[in-house]
């Protein structure tokens, strides 16, 4: 017998002037296809930069000095997003599906996640935030083509290292791993 747990349905990077750089699908079960089509994704991704303008200008008492903004928004009973920002303002944004991964029911007793716990999503925010380092250390990369401070839109990421860090971190995730292979 087989159990659904959660897994990567989207990732997204969002640029400090709030344009996509990099979005990721990744199938979902049973049909081993996305939910949502790349444009819905994407669209979905546009709406979590309300949620991140209004809790960044919310007062608080205790600032939120880690980044993480946690739930963004539950879409419907299967899709909820969550989202983190660095000091410089680039956004990581993970779409979890609920029922995205059959696994067998020796995984599942072993308590590899039936649902999420606090502070499971923070591996994939801490593994993109690395990823994305390391695009930075490229001497031949310039963020300011991707995120330009006048004018709309900028470059989408391309480069083949970064995809693959953020392929590998959607296809290895799943509730209860302390760390994502990078």
């Amino acid at each position: 017998m087989t159990t659904a747990i959660p897994s990567i349905a989207c990732l997204g990077v969002i640029g400090k002037n709030n344009n996509p750089l990099h979005i990721h699908t990744f199938p979902s079960a049973p049909s081993n296809t996305p939910i949502l089509t790349a444009l819905q994704f994407s669209l979905l991704l546009a709406s979590t930069l309300d949620i991140f303008a209004a809790r960044s200008k919310a007062p608080t008492n205790t600032p939120n000095l880690s980044g993480d903004f946690g739930l963004l928004h539950a879409i419907d009973e299967r899709l909820a997003a969550y989202g983190f920002e660095t000091n410089t303002g680039i956004k990581f944004v993970a779409v979890v599906d609920m029922r995205g991964r059959i696994v067998s029911e020796e995984v599942a007793a072993k308590g590899m996640g039936l649902g999420l716990r606090e502070g499971e999503m923070k591996v994939i925010f801490k593994s993109m935030q690395t990823a994305y380092i390391r695009l930075l250390q490229n001497p031949f990369f310039d963020p300011d083509e991707y995120s330009p401070p006048t004018g709309l839109g900028g470059k989408r990421i391309t480069e083949r290292k970064f995809i693959e860090d953020i392929r590998r971190i959607g296809d290895t995730w799943r509730p209860g791993v302390a760390a994502v292979a990078s």
